[in-house]
């Protein structure tokens, strides 16, 4: 056993006897100090020596008292450092632990602290809200007409979900101008809300649950030239999308079980729902099969999980049958905006697909608030039948840019059986959620702050999506010219534009979404 004391404990234990003596204990401070040394010495425990340590530590820095002038004799702590030293069982030190490991624990508990203190309040997740929530949910059935066989059921949820800003106005309370504008906005673009995402939604100014889901007047009033539809220039084939030579998108449907106001695909949407025939499917599979670079092949939409069981399986299982795709996975936002869809025969079939090739499930989910014990329980029932259940959230204005609010989404999905995957920064195609664009470099400090603070596979990776997806690392910014940032693919070494979120469009908070009615 090595009895030599390390750097750290004899620089500990030069100041607790050098320099001038201060203040003198008093009686009760020395009968503190000989009981803390008696345990200290007849204790085979670390932690009775590390206290002394500490507070011969804060009374010499405090009250420059020397550990001397407490009757202390310096070989006397220097062998309760060597028993410290031989009782724990990594030899860590008594000066490591005080002098260094300590006060590291103390800077980090202060950061984390000023989040917990305020995540609730600030960020508060539905299963903190689901009494508010279930009363919501009584009073939105009444309305609806819903018993609870229909509300517990997928096609119940569907059946009366809400499209029209009439019955909108009947289940929770808008301003008349905002009534307005949202009749405006659905002349032209699709909205829906299910019952249940309905319920989710909390009587506040610019709910993130309202923010997603309800579309206000900068949808129509937002300027820009709009850049044709997401991948048309990287379309090879019928249904498919493709970004990277060994990954493939099949966009297997137009359909959502509720329509996000911030939707890349907000083109592909249209006015109907639609499902396509299996002779448009198939070219999207033969296309897979003739490619053999191709790996990886993601389901989505519209949503993955709105297509009929049957349908799906029957998808999962072609892609199963091609020997050279590896991996599969199912985009969905389903199991937080209906998670009644998830039952018994839809985890069979993920299940039996993932026994022949790994399949993973990818979600969107961008506030705390979307996660109940209904979505937390669909998601927990999902990971026991796939190999993994990955976030990739949008960073939007209003719902989750700052610390407290990414943290603590980034937290609530990582217990609820789902790793924080991507955060993507909002598209800049499209101008009719320009207002929802947050700066890079306010994204960049949102994640970077998380090193350190929450744990590592609860922190996700931020992208920009510019003809595929660039980490926003600092070594991929390139430079920035104007409101422009050059940012580089690592993947290929060619340099894109990348049009910044505009500052005055940011920074203006009395104009953003319903902050701009009632005034």
């Amino acid at each position: 056993m090595n009895n030599e004391l390390d750097s750290y404990t004899t620089e500990l234990i030069d100041r607790l006897y050098a320099g001038e003596d201060g203040a003198k204990p008093d009686d009760t401070l020395q009968a503190e100090i000989n009981t803390m040394v008696i345990r200290a010495e007849e204790e085979d425990l670390t932690g009775p020596i590390v206290e002394l340590f500490a507070r011969l530590k804060a009374l010499r820095e405090e009250e420059n008292i020397r550990a001397d002038s407490l009757g202390l004799k310096r070989e006397q702590l220097e062998a309760l450092a060597r028993k410290h030293q031989e009782i724990d069982e990594h030899m860590v030190s008594v000066g490591g632990r005080v002098d260094r490991a300590r006060p590291i624990v103390e800077a980090a508990n202060a950061r984390v602290d000023a989040y917990l203190d305020v995540k609730d309040q600030e960020a508060p997740s539905g299963i903190e809200l689901w009494d508010r929530i279930l009363e919501n949910q009584a009073r939105i059935r009444q309305a609806l007409g819903m018993d609870e066989e229909a509300w517990n059921t997928f096609s119940g949820q569907i059946r009366h979900a809400v499209s029209s800003v009439e019955e909108l106005a009947r289940l929770i309370e808008l301003p008349a101008d905002a009534v307005a504008d949202i009749a405006r906005v659905t002349r032209n673009y699709r909205m829906r809300l299910t019952p249940y995402y309905t319920s989710l939604i909390m009587p506040r100014l610019n709910d993130p649950i309202m923010l997603q889901s309800i579309p206000t007047g900068e949808m129509v009033d937002n300027a820009g030239v709009e850049i044709p539809p997401v991948a048309a220039d990287h379309s090879p084939a019928r249904l498919v999308d493709q970004f990277y030579p060994r990954v493939v998108t099949i966009k297997s449907t137009n359909m959502c079980a509720m329509y996000c106001t911030h939707c890349l695909r907000i083109a592909h949407i249209g006015k109907k729902d639609k499902m396509f025939s299996k002779q448009a499917y198939g070219e999207a599979l033969d296309y897979i099969r003739a490619n053999k670079r191709i790996r990886d092949v993601l389901v989505t939409g519209g949503d993955a999980f709105v297509l009929p069981n049957s349908l799906l399986k029957w998808l999962l299982d072609e892609l199963d049958s091609i020997d050279h795709v590896r991996m599969k996975r199912l985009g969905t936002r389903v199991p937080v905006t209906v998670p009644m869809r998830i039952d018994d025969e839809l985890l069979d079939i993920l299940e039996a697909s993932n026994d022949r090739k790994p399949l993973r499930v990818v979600t969107q989910i961008n506030t705390a608030q979307e996660i109940t014990p209904v979505s937390r329980a669909a998601f927990k029932n999902i990971s026991k039948r796939v190999s993994a259940v990955l976030n990739q959230a949008v960073l939007l204005r209003g719902i989750n840019d700052s610390q407290v609010k990414m943290w603590k989404l980034c937290e609530t999905i990582h217990e609820s059986y789902v790793r924080p995957y991507y955060i993507f920064n909002c598209s800049y195609r499209n101008p009719q959620f320009v207002h929802f664009r947050v700066p890079v470099e306010k994204g960049r400090d949102i994640v970077e702050s998380m090193y350190g603070n929450i744990s590592g596979d609860a922190i996700p990776r931020y992208i920009a999506t510019a003809g595929g997806k660039i980490p926003m690392h600092r070594s991929n910014v390139m430079g920035r010219e104007g409101n422009e940032l050059i940012l580089k693919k690592p993947w290929s070494g060619e340099e894109v534009r990348y049009p910044d979120a505009d500052p005055e469009v940011y920074g203006d908070d009395d104009n953003f979404s319903f902050a701009r009615y009632g005034k």
